[in-house]
């Protein structure tokens, strides 16, 4: 599937955690016979069950329907300090006991931050089901913060920043190139935030932002694995249902991205980088946003483009001219409210930069003139990915995940049965439409990650020393 670079690593879709795309988040459930039950409680919670009676063991995850993307202005990186913080303790549970608790019964949990949505997660042996409830539900509305906790973990969120962005030259870049795509859309701040507005992130921000999301009305409860409808409805009754919302969930308002006008190019120079990179970025639509099939006529284009080693751009750049080591494509349509459209190359030893990017403006051109990809190639792409969805959803943890993005991020239990049935069905006229309505002269992002060269020591007034250096290569 087509993933894009971001996080730290080459193709990773934004957001986050490492992870997940769409293409994993909207799947065939017909292919797997999904059985997915929903239901809503009285407090707003909604409930959704998986069954997999493949091993007695269940996934529980709890989402909230808030990210990056919902923070106050200045408080950029406070979704994910909440989470962090969300470890810290009760009053029945100290802080760290949480998960030391799910590991005393053979369980692991985690959660993760994106733009759109927070979401906490175990693992674990299905008798242990109400306990995992139990602890979830404890911490929903009775988390208990101290001003030291806040400052501790305030370190160690800005470590987290420097070992994986601030350390990391492709990290920095996808940084730089998000901000650089949009303009008012809070989705151009990174979700690990700025590190000014990390360290002046206090305890009664924390506070505020629990009391305001982390509510059963903002919720969703996910259970994927061993167990029934019926079940799951009467723990999470017992555990959830009795919860009371501690704010009214109101629309999620954000500032809307202005219509692309202008071209921008982002150039990064540094010395820790091995190979250049160019990157090119089309705000498109979202899945939940896109209509007429135009979310999933951008995925399976991505996919006859540059999703993978029979893609057009792989064949014609890498293959047969021989001018770049690697080349692709990918479209994210994953967040809530934008997707995007992405091309990205490295050249291979001796292509000046130039070249590499004159060659993909050339395809792509070839592509919007109705050349170059056809229905056979289209029929392929459609085919790979639902194959490698089926593959991909093997996993009872994104039988889970598949279902808790949809629901945060806009989108239906219906949208995932439908999406099979959606990707095959896209033309090579579907996708040709697409690409026009997309990729539009003069509204790309172009960003180059280019090598610095080492500072050189500045020059002796000693000749022989400096005939020296030159010998040793300096």
């Amino acid at each position: 599937m087509n993933q894009r670079l971001a996080g730290g690593a080459l193709f990773t879709l934004a957001a986050a955690i490492a992870t997940v795309l769409l293409t994993l988040l909207s799947q065939p459930a017909l292919a797997l016979d999904l059985k997915a039950r929903q239901f809503t409680l009285k407090n707003g919670m909604q409930v959704v069950v998986i069954e997999d009676h493949r091993a007695p063991v269940v996934t529980h995850m709890v989402w909230y329907r808030v990210g990056s993307a919902d923070e106050p202005a200045g408080k950029s990186g406070l979704a994910h300090f909440l989470e962090h913080l969300m470890f810290k303790g009760t009053r029945d549970i100290p802080p760290g006991e949480f998960s030391r608790i799910i590991k005393r019964h053979g369980g692991q949990d985690n959660a993760f931050t994106t733009t759109d949505y927070t979401a906490y997660f175990q693992r674990i042996a299905r008798e242990h089901l109400p306990l995992v409830m139990r602890l979830e539900a404890d911490r929903m509305q009775n988390l208990q913060l101290k001003e030291k906790d806040v400052d501790t973990e305030r370190e160690v969120i800005k470590e987290e920043r420097r070992m994986r962005t601030d350390n990391n030259p492709r990290a920095l870049f996808a940084e730089q190139l998000n901000a650089a795509l949009y303009l008012a859309h809070p989705y151009r701040r990174p979700v690990v935030g700025w590190m000014d507005d990390v360290e002046r992130l206090t305890l009664a921000d924390a506070v505020s932002f629990y009391r305001r999301h982390y509510t059963p009305a903002n919720a969703v409860l996910v259970v994927a694995g061993d167990v029934t409808p019926d079940e799951v409805r009467k723990l999470a009754e017992e555990h959830y249902g009795a919860l009371k919302n501690t704010a009214r969930v109101g629309k999620r308002v954000r500032t809307r991205e202005p219509k692309p006008l202008a071209s921008r190019r982002v150039i990064m120079r540094d010395e820790r980088i091995r190979a250049p990179i160019i990157q090119v970025e089309y705000l498109a639509p979202s899945y939940a946003t896109a209509k007429n099939g135009r979310a999933h006529a951008l995925e399976v284009l991505a996919q006859a483009l540059g999703g993978g080693a029979t893609s057009l751009l792989y064949r014609k750049l890498v293959v047969e001219e021989q001018i770049a080591t690697w080349a692709g494509a990918w479209y994210d349509g994953g967040n809530r409210d934008y997707g995007t459209f992405g091309i990205y190359a490295s050249p291979a030893p001796g292509i000046g930069m130039a070249k590499l990017e004159e060659r993909i403006e050339a395809i792509v051109g070839e592509v919007l003139a109705g050349k170059g990809i056809g229905e056979k190639d289209i029929r392929r792409a459609a085919n790979s990915l639902t194959a490698e969805a089926v593959y991909a959803l093997d996993s009872q943890f994104y039988l889970a995940r598949m279902v808790g993005e949809a629901l945060t991020t806009g989108n239906s239990l219906d949208d995932i049965r439908q999406w099979e049935k959606r990707i095959l069905a896209v033309t090579a006229d579907d996708a040709l439409s697409a690409a026009r309505a997309t990729i539009r002269p003069g509204t790309a992002i172009t960003g180059l990650l280019l090598k610095k060269d080492k500072k050189k020591p500045a020059a002796r007034n000693n000749g022989k020393q400096q005939e020296a250096d030159k010998g040793a290569g300096k």
